[in-house]
């Protein structure tokens, strides 16, 4: 089953960190993905542009109306994603409980939603 792994975070823990450190912590997530990819799990993944980039549309009555920034107006904001397969919720769980960003920010896990036309 596939999972999407949805890393959440406020930007603040990793911004601050001197460029060495920084180097670090990409170099720890590079390895994490490899060794996902080795093992069969990792399906695909970005880390994304700061928030201060988002730009949010919506589509109303036939309008297409946009907005700058993120869609909620929270702390968090969706930092990157990627997308394991997984045995089932556990599974998923064990295989996102090991990356690096766990560390400081949050990771939703959400089964991915397979859309099919019906025959």
């Amino acid at each position: 089953m596939k999972y999407a792994c949805l890393i959440y975070g406020d930007g603040d823990p990793v911004d601050s960190l001197p460029h060495n450190e920084l180097e670090n912590v990409i170099a720890q997530a590079l390895a994490y993905t490899e060794d996902l990819r080795h093992k069969g799990h990792f399906l695909g993944g970005e880390a994304l542009e700061p928030v201060q980039t988002a730009t949010t549309i919506r589509r109303r009555n036939g309008k297409l109306s946009m907005t700058d920034g993120p869609f909620a107006e929270t702390k968090e904001h969706l930092a990157g994603f990627f997308l394991v397969e997984a045995g089932d919720l556990n599974d998923a769980i064990r295989i996102a409980s090991t990356h690096p960003s766990a560390c400081w920010d949050a990771i939703e896990i959400r089964p991915v939603r397979e859309l099919r036309l019906s025959s």
